[in-house]
């Protein structure tokens, strides 16, 4: 119908309609074809394509938990690396729980192009069955074949601790994800490590989910205990769970940063405009998404990842809410 249309071969409206039309078919040609395709409404039928290629052009990104605004970021970058040939789909568990292994087969069998899968666990990536079209976003201490892109959170974590330790705080408190996967893991280890190693008691924990709420509460709980036993500087594992620790704290009467200093990591886009604005770990979710972007697009066009592993930087950024130890 299309082809009748346009008064051209059928050969060149599907040529046209794949978007493989560069350098084969004339500028001519090719406008007649979207001129009958407008005209006609016609819709390409992406499911039978999908059943002569064995996959569709759709790639999903599995997350634990999107209520981070980091992923605000990381999500438009992925959408600008793969470009207009794919559409992009999410594929998000419950809060508070990683990725559960069973999603890994029903999402294959809808024949996507590609995964991501974010911030998996070592149950999640031994799930995945081998020629899987995948590429792993923010799986540090994960030893694994699969094309990675890394956060260098540890780095970050080590860092931070440095600081804190440079400003003469010697008691510390964590607060962590309730969401056992590796790079909650690997920040934890390598903050409370070094802080040992240069000194430091034994960091004290709570954990919570990913919200600034639960994260108060978690922090309200905690915080009678912490107190006692000397603590002046907290951590959240994200920056999220850094406001809660700024929400109650200021619930609490507790001044920032003078009782009591405050850090996070992510470096969201509001942290430099709180009062006093939030010390953070710099981690590039722009950078993060756009490197698996363009990783997974180069696997699903036959390609291969210019770099297999990649581990993107981090940076601690000191602002207002972390001061010398009163």
């Amino acid at each position: 119908m299309v082809a009748r249309e346009a008064g051209v071969s059928t050969a060149t409206v599907s040529l046209v309609v794949s978007g493989k039309a560069r350098g084969r078919v004339s500028a001519a040609n090719r406008e007649k074809v979207e001129r009958a395709v407008a005209h006609l409404g016609y819709v390409v039928d992406s499911a039978g394509s999908s059943l002569s290629k064995g996959f569709s052009p759709v790639v999903v990104l599995i997350a634990t938990d999107i209520t981070n605004p980091f992923y605000a970021e990381l999500i438009s970058a992925v959408r600008a690396a793969l470009g207009d040939r794919y559409e992009l789909l999410l594929s998000v568990g419950d809060p508070g729980s990683p990725t559960d292994p069973a999603s890994i087969p029903r999402l294959i069998s809808q024949r996507p192009a590609g995964l991501l899968i974010d911030a998996p666990n070592a149950e999640l990536v031994a799930s995945l069955p081998a020629g899987t079209r995948a590429v792993l976003l923010d799986a540090p201490g994960l030893s694994t074949a699969w094309p990675t892109v890394n956060l260098d959170v540890a780095g970050g974590a080590a860092e931070l601790a440095r600081h804190l330790a440079d400003l003469g705080h010697r008691r510390v408190a964590y607060l962590d994800s309730v969401v056992e996967v590796e790079t909650f893991r690997v920040r934890r280890e390598a903050f409370c490590d070094t802080a040992a190693d240069l000194g430091l008691e034994p960091c004290h924990r709570a954990s919570s989910l990913t919200t600034v709420d639960d994260a108060a509460g978690a922090f309200a709980k905690a915080w009678p205990a912490w107190q006692a036993a000397g603590v002046s500087a907290a951590v959240g594992c994200t920056d999220t769970h850094a406001y809660g620790i700024l929400a109650a704290a200021r619930a609490a009467g507790v001044s920032v940063p003078d009782a009591l200093a405050v850090a996070g990591f992510d470096d969201l886009p509001y942290s430099r405009h709180l009062s006093p604005s939030l010390t953070s770990v710099s981690l590039p979710a722009r950078e993060l998404g756009d490197a698996a972007g363009r990783a997974l697009r180069a696997i699903i066009e036959g390609g291969s990842p210019q770099d297999h592993q990649v581990m993107l930087t981090s940076r601690l950024i000191l602002r207002g809410s972390t001061v010398p130890s009163p």
